[in-house]
């Protein structure tokens, strides 16, 4: 059984509270949990101590035990100091799709050009006919 730390939805329309609980990773979102470890709120501003709650004794325990925080919980703990979070870099994620497409099949040709270029002075230097790709 895989065990996860995350948020599961509570609150109303348009007024989201989430509560962190350990759960199955097969269950629904919003299902079955094991134990509940605290509660976060998006809506209150970020300076406020009531915004986010975790029982860092409890959310310890089940790290011991196996389980795996989501990203979003992740964060969280890497504020409280419990876990270590990893920066992500990701340059190309502003670029437009069809502009990384394009950058991509540019990539290719000139990695194909270089190719044959390599076969060609190969051919030359040993006097023979280039292979055959």
């Amino acid at each position: 059984m895989s065990l996860k730390i995350r948020l599961a939805r509570a609150g109303t329309k348009k007024r989201p509270v989430y509560h962190i609980v350990i759960a199955d990773s097969r269950a629904p979102r919003d299902g079955r949990f094991i134990e509940r470890l605290g509660y976060f709120n998006p809506l209150l501003p970020k300076d406020k101590t009531e915004r986010l709650k975790l029982d860092l004794d409890k959310v310890k325990a089940w790290l011991a035990k196996g389980a795996l925080p989501t990203d979003r919980v992740l964060r969280f703990l890497d504020e409280a100091g419990v876990m270590k979070r990893e920066k992500r870099n990701n340059p190309l994620r502003a670029v437009p799709r069809k502009e990384r497409k394009a950058q991509a099949e540019e990539a290719v040709k000139a990695a194909a050009a270089a190719k044959s270029a390599a076969a060609a002075k190969s051919a030359a230097a040993t006097g023979g006919t280039p292979p055959a790709s």
